[in-house]
C-alpha cells in the first residue's frame, strides 16, 4: 500500500503536468482523492520528500520538489564508503564509471565546443597553471570541477549535467573523507591541455585518448596510496 500510494502521487503530478515549485493538493483533498487514511498520505509524502520528489513546508503545504540528484550523490556516496570498509576498491570502481560516460561524451564534442565555452576553458587552464605554481601546489578542486561541468555545457542536456555533477560530487567527497590522493599539479594541468587542445582540433580519437590518459593517471595515484590508508 505504501509504495503504491506513492506511485500515485507521482502519476498525479504527471498528470497534471506539475512543475518544480507547484502546489500539490492538501492533505485532506489528496485522502478523498486517493481513498486513503490521513498516517497513509503523510508516510508516502515522506517517502516522496526523501527522493526530493515532493517538498513537505510545515505550515504551507505540500509542493513538487526540486528533485534533484541529492539523494543519488547520497546513495553513491553511502555505496563507496560502504564497499571501502568491506575491503572493496569502491573508490576506483565510481572512478570508472565516470570515465565511461567523459569518455562517451567527449568525442560528441570535438570541433564542436562554442568559441565563448573554450575561452572559458582556456581560462580554468590558466587558473591551473597559477594555482600548479603556488608554494603549496596544488589544483583546486572547485577550478577542476568547473572545468569538467564547462567542457560538456554544450551538449545542451540539463539532466546529463546533474549526473556529472552527482558522480563528482560523490567521487570527491569520499576521496577527502577516506584517501588522501598524492597529486603532481604539472601533470593535471598538461592533462587538461591536453584535452581542451584535442577537442579543439576536432580529432575524436585524440579527444578520447586524453580522457583515458587523464583517469589514468587517477587511477594510478589511488593504486599508489598507501593500503592502510585505504
Amino acid at each position: 500500500m505504501p509504495r503504491d500510494l506513492q506511485e500515485q502521487i507521482k502519476k498525479l503530478i504527471v498528470d497534471r503536468r506539475l512543475p518544480p515549485g507547484a502546489s500539490l493538493p492538501t492533505e485532506p483533498e489528496l485522502m478523498e482523492l486517493l481513498g486513503v487514511s490521513r498516517n497513509s498520505v503523510r508516510e508516502a509524502l515522506k517517502a516522496l520528500q526523501a527522493m526530493g520528489i515532493v517538498e513537505i513546508r510545515h505550515g504551507f503545504g505540500t509542493y513538487v520538489g526540486s528533485m534533484s540528484m541529492a539523494p543519488m550523490v547520497e546513495g553513491l556516496t553511502f555505496r563507496t564508503v560502504a564497499a571501502h570498509y568491506r575491503g572493496e576498491d569502491g573508490l576506483l570502481q565510481l572512478l570508472e564509471l565516470r570515465e565511461a560516460v567523459e569518455t562517451g561524451l567527449v568525442a560528441r564534442l570535438a570541433g564542436k565546443v562554442p568559441d565563448s565555452d573554450l575561452a572559458e576553458l582556456d581560462a580554468l587552464v590558466a587558473q591551473m597553471e597559477k594555482e600548479a605554481a603556488a608554494p603549496d601546489a596544488a589544483v583546486a578542486a572547485a577550478t577542476d570541477r568547473a572545468f569538467h561541468a564547462t567542457l560538456y555545457r554544450s551538449l545542451g542536456n540539463p539532466l546529463l549535467g546533474e549526473v556529472m555533477e552527482a558522480f563528482w560530487e560523490a567521487f570527491h567527497r569520499v576521496r577527502t573523507d577516506l584517501v588522501d590522493v598524492p597529486q603532481d599539479p604539472v601533470v593535471t594541468c598538461r592533462q587538461h591541455r591536453e584535452i581542451l587542445d584535442a577537442v579543439r582540433s576536432g580529432d575524436m580519437i585524440r579527444a578520447e585518448r586524453a580522457i583515458h590518459d587523464h583517469f589514468g593517471n587517477i587511477r594510478l595515484r589511488l593504486a599508489a596510496t598507501p593500503q592502510q590508508d585505504r
